[in-house]
């Protein structure tokens, strides 16, 4: 079975081709931000994108001719981890979202490429993916209601990676995930569900290399009615330059753990802070899990910096055993769900 995985990012395409469950051609690249700046919004952006990703494939050689073609799942209303068919309600959604993001293009553009050679367009566990506990719901404010937006692609694909290595099945364990990236999720996964999750998208949890995270309620009500902001430039301040960018000038991982560790400032304690709120949500999921989970999984781009998780391993690994699964793992993640559907070890579900 030939799959065509696309996984659109905020600046990069990033593509690939697998023969049954063996990457045979991986493409991608990031977009030139002067390119990406003429587009107001970025539902825009799809001809562009498709424009991309034909070139890619015609430069390396590789047909439209494909099995299933599954694609990052957008910002849709929200719904149970699994596979879904690309339909038409779930394009008219990503459409019309309300939030704007690059993955809100993945499944429109695995449609129009699966409807060009004859086959199926899916995504699977999008960042929206909500089974949280009645209980996690509920804010403290009766019209503000909690939001499940998470790395949940990678967050389960670990999950079940993880499991197998222990001769567990996903839906038998209780872990907690910390997905480490340009956002950051930690996740409570419950029996396969996922029964709590900060909102990694919009100011709830740590803050990150570049979003706020949770921010003291009053003082972010007296900043937005100071009349210094716009609202563009708070939402900025929370999803975009906040967190080590706003503290260090730059959003570069690298960067930012070298300087740490040589012990230069402003780049040591921001880091230290920004791991100190990763080991505080981990501690929260420890309190809904009630103290079972079997293991921490430490994920993400983050993971890969040794300093980073030589800071973080002390501070939460008396709660339990912590394992480290550097990396997004995006692109493989997607292409076994698609195998999985098409050989029926998966439901597929409809949106």
């Amino acid at each position: 079975m030939k799959i065509l995985v696309i996984n659109p990012g905020s600046t990069s395409t990033k593509l690939a081709v697998y023969q049954d469950y063996t990457p045979v051609w991986m493409s991608g690249a990031h977009h030139p931000t002067k390119e990406l700046e003429q587009f107001q919004h970025t539902i825009d952006q799809y001809d562009y994108r498709m424009q991309f990703i034909r070139k890619r494939l015609a430069d390396g050689d590789m047909p439209i001719q494909f099995d299933a073609v599954i694609a990052r799942g957008g910002l849709l209303k929200p719904l149970e981890g699994g596979v879904y068919l690309v339909n038409e309600k779930m394009k008219h959604d990503l459409r019309h979202a309300d939030m704007d993001h690059a993955c809100n293009l993945g499944a429109l553009l695995a449609d129009e490429i699966a409807q060009e050679c004859h086959c199926r367009a899916f995504i699977a566990d999008p960042v929206v993916v909500d089974e949280m506990q009645p209980v996690a719901r509920l804010s403290g404010i009766p019209g503000i209601r909690r939001k499940s937006v998470f790395h949940a692609l990678n967050s389960k694909a670990v999950s079940r990676q993880y499991a197998s290595t222990v001769n567990k099945r996903y839906e038998d364990m209780d872990l907690i995930v910390a997905h480490m990236g340009g956002g950051i999720s930690i996740s409570a996964h419950q029996h396969g569900r996922v029964i709590d999750v900060n909102n990694a998208l919009d100011g709830e949890g740590p803050f990150s290399t570049e979003r706020a995270g949770t921010v003291p309620a009053g003082q972010l009500v007296d900043l937005c009615f100071s009349g210094q902001y716009s609202i563009k430039q708070v939402k900025r301040m929370i999803h975009g330059g906040g967190g080590l960018l706003a503290y260090t000038g730059t959003n570069d991982m690298i960067t930012i753990a070298r300087e740490a560790e040589e012990g230069e400032e402003p780049f040591c304690s921001s880091l230290h802070a920004m791991l100190y709120t990763v080991a505080k949500q981990i501690g929260a999921m420890h309190v809904a899990l009630m103290g079972k989970e079997q293991a921490i999984i430490l994920t993400g781009g983050i993971a890969h910096s040794q300093y980073c998780m030589d800071l973080l391993r002390p501070q939460i690994d008396f709660l339990a055993p912590v394992v480290v699964m550097p990396g997004e793992n995006e692109i493989s993640s997607l292409a076994y769900n698609a195998i999985g559907v098409l050989t029926g070890k998966l439901k597929l579900k409809e949106y």
